[in-house]
């Protein structure tokens, strides 16, 4: 089973190290699974503008099918302006609309204050809702202030979230699972 982790972040490394300890977290109840974690950072994804697939980049055509191969997702985006970012907009229009369709989807929101914890509720999820996801009742929004200066998380409230996080998409993911044997 393979768990993906999208950062969907182009600069700041919040985002990515929140998914990650999500990804670490859900790798340390299960040693079995494989984890990978998609920092936009790391990758030059087109805009979309419609052609073929194939006639994208490299780097596009990587990161669509490292999140089509995927089993189970932690999808990740800072809040700019009250809204998720571009980079994970434009990367959502890159997938079909079955990408998602029933896999296990859990959602982490960074931002610089409170006033943005409900953008996962309001966006995020109706878009992954289109993509049919199961999406994990559990989210975590972490707030600038919960990292220290060398941004590791320091909010055992947020740690706390983050496991609970992780715990879900397992059980959900092994529940779909044996449901669909």
């Amino acid at each position: 089973m393979k768990l993906v982790g999208i950062s969907g972040a182009l600069i700041g490394a919040k985002p990515a190290i929140t998914v990650n300890e999500v990804l670490q977290a859900a790798k340390k109840l299960d040693p079995s699974l494989e984890v990978e974690l998609i920092d936009l950072r790391n990758y030059d994804v087109e805009f979309v503008v419609g052609k073929p697939f194939a006639d994208y980049n490299e780097d596009t055509q990587t990161v669509i099918n490292k999140i089509m191969e995927a089993d189970l997702y932690v999808i990740g985006t800072p809040i700019y302006q009250a809204s998720i970012t571009g980079a994970l907009k434009n990367l959502f229009d890159h997938l079909p609309t079955t990408a998602l369709q029933s896999k296990v989807v859990g959602v982490i929101t960074t931002g610089g204050s409170d006033k943005h914890f409900l953008v996962a509720d309001n966006q995020l999820k109706p878009i992954l809702s289109f993509f049919k996801a199961n999406i994990a009742a559990s989210s975590v929004f972490v707030n600038s202030n919960c990292f220290n200066k060398d941004n590791e998380i320091v909010n055992e409230d947020i740690v706390q979230r983050i496991n609970n996080l992780a715990m879900e998409l397992l059980f959900l993911q092994t529940k779909l699972f044996a449901n669909n044997k």
